[in-house]
């Protein structure tokens, strides 16, 4: 279900000036920062060389059919970075969910691509819209930044950047919930609407904790070494597959 939009420490805590610059931002010069102590090894860091050939086609319209994401830390989040990689040919036709994340209560983070092409993203609430390219067959890479202390919100096609809107100030995205592709859940895993659901190819879905620089988004959507995300790493996180979804090779 979704509301109409209005215009609108694990590890080691560190006070930095610029660490890790070259891939996060914080809207402030001197900020906290959460870091593990092996934060900046190499293996933090992803092989361009190493890619999940993995994709996920949704062939048809369905109430039924979904791909749940098993995060590999709770999305307990005052900020977050969101990349995938999409397309589908439903232009302008309905709503089409794009990621929903939802918790017993809440809708706790949705992406949608709305009936007239602009992307939103909603909170537990009215959301905040972006008028953008529009998505289509043709694959496009989508990022999307939000972090909470100014509400800073931001997306990123095809490595551009758009303008920067508020929303969200102060608000955090709590656990407990569940990570749906391809449907929105109006209860905590279920009561889908086919009118709503994703049809089109998804895949290479990452979600990082953070909010990383403009040139990391720009490296990953050009295939360069990038920062591994913690959250969702679409080459590790583990997927379970519902109803009439296909899993195919990612050819290069």
């Amino acid at each position: 279900m979704k509301l109409s939009a209005e215009p609108t420490c694990p590890g080691l805590c560190l006070l930095v000036r610029g660490v890790d610059s070259e891939h996060s931002r914080e809207p402030k010069a001197l900020f906290a920062v959460s870091l593990q102590v092996n934060a900046l090894r190499n293996d933090e860091f992803r092989d361009p060389r190493i890619v999940a050939r993995r994709s996920l086609v949704f062939p048809k319209e369905t109430s039924t059919s979904y791909v749940e994401m098993i995060p590999q830390k709770p999305l307990n989040l005052k900020a977050f970075t969101l990349c995938f990689r999409v397309a589908t040919e439903l232009k302008g036709e309905r709503e089409v969910i794009l990621f929903a994340y939802r918790t017993p209560g809440f809708d706790e983070l949705n992406v949608w691509r709305e009936l007239d092409g602009r992307l939103g993203l909603y909170m537990s609430g009215a959301g905040v819209l972006f008028d953008l390219p529009q998505i289509s067959a043709m694959e496009s890479h989508v990022c999307l930044t939000w972090e909470s202390i100014t509400g800073a919100t931001t997306f990123y096609i095809d490595g551009k950047k758009s303008l920067t809107k508020i929303y969200g100030k102060n608000h955090t995205v709590r656990a407990g919930g569940k990570v749906i592709i391809g449907q929105d859940p109006d209860n905590f895993v279920g009561d889908f609407d086919a009118k709503q659901s994703f049809v089109g190819e998804i895949n290479r879905i990452h979600m990082w904790d953070i909010v990383l620089w403009p040139n990391s988004l720009q490296d990953l959507f050009s295939g360069k070494r990038t920062l591994i995300a913690k959250v969702f790493d679409w080459e590790t996180t583990e997927i379970k597959v519902h109803g009439d979804v296909q899993v195919i090779d990612d050819e290069l």
